[in-house]
């Protein structure tokens, strides 16, 4: 394939844990289109409400490039970055309708719902609250907010309640991936 012939497509960015926005910027200061998509929500905070805008999908920020080896390694060499979404042939790319949609709806003023799908036995790391860096088994969903998560310890599990927006999955350190030299 020639390197002349490279179309530009949208791909999924994944990022350091709470580096969307310093990712964001070191994109567009390489000139590397990007789209970070946002909503607002309520503050966590219990001595405060107030509204702050927060990534639509935590982790991840979508980037329009021809993936040319150069703006390839550009892309991932920013300070954040961690790799392209993709399979074992490489990055996938994601329709352009789909990052259409996503800019409609993060303009619209109004609730927009998101949040990971868990399944039972699925191991969490919770990243928010008094259980933050606990890994545990996910068991089940409690109402519209809140999960079940079992913590093992001493051979027993213990079962705590947690905001589902304070869990994420544990990556699966299994597969095989990159070998360094």
């Amino acid at each position: 394939m020639s390197f002349d012939t490279l179309t530009p497509a949208w791909y999924v960015l994944h990022t350091r844990s709470r580096f969307e926005n310093v990712v964001s910027e070191g994109l567009q200061k390489k000139a590397i289109e990007v789209f970070l998509p946002r909503i607002t929500v309520a503050s966590r905070r219990k001595d405060r409400k107030k509204m702050i805008r927060v990534p639509l999908f935590p982790g991840y920020l979508f980037v329009r490039s021809d993936l040319h080896p150069t703006r390839h390694l550009d892309i991932l060499k920013t300070v954040g970055a961690v790799k392209l979404v993709g399979d074992k042939q490489g990055p996938i790319s994601v329709q352009e309708e789909t990052v259409q949609s996503l800019r409609i709806m993060v303009t619209v003023e109004g609730p927009i719902s998101t949040g990971t799908l868990f399944s039972k036995g699925q191991r969490v790391l919770v990243i928010n609250g008094p259980f933050a860096g606990v890994i545990g088994i996910f068991d089940r969903y409690r109402g519209s907010d809140r999960v079940v998560v079992f913590i093992e310890a001493l051979g027993q599990f213990a079962a705590a309640e947690v905001d589902a927006g304070d869990v994420e999955p544990v990556p699966d350190l299994s597969s095989p991936g990159p070998r360094h030299r």
